[in-house]
């Protein structure tokens, strides 16, 4: 009936597009369902149909609006593929960064939606950084010396008696957690050599290890976290000098490291002289735990420390801070200065507004509350209607739900089903660095629009119960 339902409302757009001119604006989802006494998902289903027809433009918060006819002549770019060569890393754009339009229940975004960000102490931090020399000089290379020494004040406010903290002149201020990732990469393992890393793990890790040419070697990883002894094995058998983590709040588990095998992995790379890349990307996410970052626990150098504000401050503030020690800062610093020479003064001046205002740490635990409520509405709304996928554990912190379905699900009918139905959802294969063990999604349930959670699970739970 719903396919019926939606070729007709498909139908009837087509003649009001045939009158209407280029860029006319179509009307609301909403009028769309009162006109047709058709579902949201229905309607949603039909403009979805016009968009891959190339008949409308969906532009995301804006609306859905009438394509302008064009007659463009083609060209001929097959020269580039003689040129260019295989390529030496996969360039699939992953589901996290894809944009979707506003008629979908998104849950495949790697981001907090827009409500859970700190909107006015970012537009105020903008405003007054354009009254400062921020807006002309150029920032030393390691970044400016105020914001270092936050980095380092925070790190070291988890530092035991007894362990050197580190100081401004460990810190290196980067352009997001990607730059960090493909530096460390770089610096610390180098093209061909073997790097230890968790599976499933980051997507933006597996494709920074891809163009830095290092060999990954996966170590299987949890709820809980890896195997410590299978880690010494894979250091002993590969001779690898470096081991890439999540320990707090991993994407995608969600996986939060105890303090004893936390404890275990840093004797273990002690013991084979090697460096612990740990990714604190989530560490402003905790709901029901507080991370403490390895790193507050070494001052000998083994742990190299890397601390995203992106994701909790805005995605237009790409502002990350590398802790090291020793000569692989050194080579760190002079990898950056390579890569990006230096970066922005105006967003460090802004990230660096935003984390010293008081309203900083209220609004953090305001967050926490936010996504504890939409984690526990997704949870919930899934055990009801998704009975056939299984959830390890509910994560304590971190943006996603990392769910296994059976076996025999076909993962691609499932993603594809759930798309065609207006849900987003990101299929695990893209997080596994090697062959998956499984068949998994990757669900955000701080992305926008929460209400809408009972209906995507209900739509989850239809796909794999047809597909298993």
């Amino acid at each position: 009936m719903s396919n019926d339902s939606s070729s007709r409302i498909v139908a009837a757009l087509r003649e009001w597009i045939a009158t209407a001119p280029p860029g006319a604006k179509l009307p609301s989802t909403r009028s769309l369902v009162s006109l047709h006494g058709a579902s949201p998902v229905t309607v949603q289903k039909a403009l979805r149909t016009l968009v891959s027809q190339g008949v409308v433009e969906a532009r995301p918060g804006v609306g859905t609006f009438v394509r302008a006819a064009r007659v463009v002549r083609p060209n001929d770019y097959g020269w580039q593929t003689a040129a260019l060569g295989s390529p030496n890393y996969r360039l699939q754009l992953p589901i996290a960064l894809q944009s979707t339009s506003n008629d979908v229940i998104a849950l495949h975004s790697g981001y907090p939606a827009r409500e859970l960000l700190p909107e006015g102490l970012v537009r105020a931090a903008f405003t007054r950084a354009t009254r400062t020399d921020a807006v002309f000089n150029r920032p030393l290379a390691a970044g400016l010396p105020e914001l270092q020494s936050w980095f380092a004040s925070e790190l070291g406010s988890a530092t035991p008696a007894g362990i050197t903290p580190p100081g401004p002149n460990d810190v290196v201020v980067l352009p997001g957690s990607q730059g960090g990732l493909a530096t460390s990469f770089r610096a610390l393992v180098g093209e061909g050599r073997p790097l230890l890393m968790e599976s499933p793990t980051y997507w933006g890790a597996i494709l920074a290890a891809a163009q830095a040419g290092v060999t990954v070697i996966p170590i299987s990883s949890g709820a809980n976290g890896p195997d410590p002894e299978e880690l010494s094995r894979a250091f002993e058998q590969t001779g690898a000098r470096a081991f890439y983590a999540q320990p707090s709040f991993a994407s995608p588990t969600g996986a939060l490291w105890s303090p004893s095998l936390a404890d275990k992995v840093l004797d273990t790379v002690r013991r084979h002289g090697a460096f612990l890349i740990e990714d604190s990307s989530a560490l402003d996410f905790g709901i029901t735990a507080d991370p403490s970052p390895i790193a507050a626990r070494d001052d000998s150098g083994h742990v190299v420390y890397l601390r995203a504000l992106t994701k909790s401050v805005s995605p237009s503030v790409r502002v990350a801070g590398l802790i090291a020690r020793g000569p692989a800062y050194e080579r760190i610093l002079a990898d950056t200065q390579a890569d990006s020479m230096y970066v922005s003064g105006m967003l460090q001046a802004v990230a660096l507004d935003v984390v010293t205002q008081p309203a900083w740490r209220t609004h953090l635990r305001r967050l926490r509350h936010q996504l504890e409520a939409r984690r526990d509405l997704l949870v919930s709304s899934l055990r009801e209607h998704a009975p056939d996928a299984h959830l390890d554990a509910v994560p304590q912190g971190g943006l996603n739900l990392w769910l296994r379905l059976p076996d025999t699900t076909n993962l691609e009918r499932v993603v594809q089903d759930c798309r065609s139905a207006g849900v987003i959802v990101g299929a695990g294969d893209d997080w596994f660095p090697a062959e998956p063990t499984g068949k998994f999604l990757r669900l955000n349930y701080a992305g926008p629009n929460p209400g809408e959670f009972p209906d995507a699970a209900r739509i989850i739970g239809r796909a794999i119960t047809q597909h298993m």
